[in-house]
């Protein structure tokens, strides 16, 4: 019998993205593999179950997932119960300060793999989940900023007067900080933005922006050798804050989008900063989930400030075009199944030493592989995994065990400081 790819409905988790659509189903369907799709999957990604089966999937329901060999998905399972031990799980699993629920998942039996540690080389490129969801988020980012904002963006000359053009600040200029800029300004705006990289003031230019920052020595080194940003000195966190406290007390619009991979977000916009804006001003935080960008900000609320500030907080940005998101997110789905699909038996094929696998598989055969978490998992599967905070108080005879071997931390593919 035919290996069997299961779709669950998130949409009672809160997520209205959905990990497939009926084209990704007709080209598994296309690999020799059967498609079950849970009713419901995606009617908030308007994708109806007709379409789904018509491109070959069979409509099922949640119990389905026992016999799923593969399960695609857009978050990590919060609930393990009834999943096949053995089974291939692919998702965006926010591994770094959820080391409990990596374990649970090397308990259940299940080989997990992270999209968000998807590599970036030219064969990966297809399958790179955070550019994909995190471009929607800076187009979103700046429609919502115009939405609460209650006037027109481009300058406008007219018999009765002249509407000036809003002025729009972007922090953080990866992915989603990119396409901020490019959507705020074909919408007509005045765009300025700043990032700790060098490399991205060439960018920045290029989109029609303008680049601010405090161009020092540091500032020249602040790239990592894999074009991510590193974590600025405080001195020069000092000077950038001096900087950009100015220029934010001019602006209409102020979009974050930083990230360190695996840290909590860098405050870039003091309480001060947002007390010195202009009444109406609005600050939009696409870092909120991980403790925000913004000082103030609310994770999934929108707060009003004192001197009639706005500071936006929406949870899952990219999940606000769900429609779109899905549908390029379902092709980063399909194109790394397919690099684990044998052709021949037409079975999914567990193999560590490929580097896409390598890179991205969190648990396998019982165990947590990552060596990002494999130190916190227990040493044979069979025994009880320890907790983190017990796991560094171990006894002295438990330190003597041999230690896996050391292996450099990767970096989540939060790339170029982006939401």
């Amino acid at each position: 019998m035919a290996q069997t790819v299961f779709v669950p409905n998130e949409a009672g988790a809160g997520e209205p993205r959905v990990a497939a659509s009926p084209d990704t189903v007709k080209r598994i369907k296309a690999m020799g593999l059967d498609v079950v799709v849970e009713a419901g999957a995606g009617v908030a990604s308007r994708i109806v179950d007709e379409e789904f089966s018509k491109a070959g999937a069979t409509i099922g329901k949640a119990g389905d997932i026992s016999k799923a060999d593969v399960v695609l998905r857009v978050r990590r399972p919060s609930d393990l119960k009834g999943y096949k031990s053995g089974a291939a799980v692919i998702a965006m699993m926010d591994p770094y300060g959820n080391e409990d629920a990596v374990q649970s998942m090397a308990k259940a039996g299940l080989t997990a793999y992270t999209m968000e540690f998807m590599p970036r080389i030219t064969r990966a490129q297809v399958m790179d989940v955070l550019s994909s969801q995190a471009n929607l988020a800076g187009y979103q980012a700046v429609i919502d900023g115009a939405s609460e904002y209650d006037r027109a963006l481009p300058m406008m000359m007219t018999a009765a007067g002249t509407v000036p053009a809003a002025k729009i600040f972007i922090m953080g200029v990866g992915v989603a900080g990119l396409q901020a800029i490019a959507t705020a300004r074909r919408l007509g705006a005045v765009v300025t933005a700043t990032d700790v990289r060098p490399a991205v003031k060439e960018q920045v230019a290029s989109l029609g922006a303008k680049f601010i920052a405090v161009e020092d020595d540091e500032f020249k080194q602040a790239e990592t050798a894999g074009g991510y940003a590193k974590e600025m000195s405080k001195e020069y966190q000092a000077k950038q804050a001096a900087l950009t406290a100015e220029h934010i007390a001019k602006q209409d619009i102020v979009i974050t989008t930083a990230l360190i991979p695996g840290r909590p977000a860098p405050k870039l916009v003091s309480k001060d900063m947002v007390a010195a804006m202009k009444p109406g001003s609005v600050l939009v935080d696409l870092a909120v989930e991980r403790g925000g960008n913004v000082e103030g900000a609310q994770a999934g609320k929108i707060v009003t400030t004192p001197n009639g500030v706005k500071i936006v907080g929406h949870l899952n940005v990219p999940g606000r075009v769900a429609a779109s998101a899905s549908l390029l997110y379902a092709k980063n789905l399909f194109a790394f199944l397919e690099t684990l699909v044998d052709k021949e038996t037409k079975t999914v094929k567990v193999n560590a030493d490929d580097e896409l696998q390598k890179a991205t598989m969190l648990t396998n055969g019982g165990q947590v592989v990552h060596p990002a978490f494999a130190k916190a998992a227990p040493a044979k599967a069979p025994e009880p995994a320890a907790a983190p905070e017990k796991a560094a108080a171990a006894k002295p005879k438990a330190a003597a065990a041999k230690k896996p071997a050391a292996a450099k931390k990767p970096v989540a593919k939060a790339k170029k400081g982006d939401a």
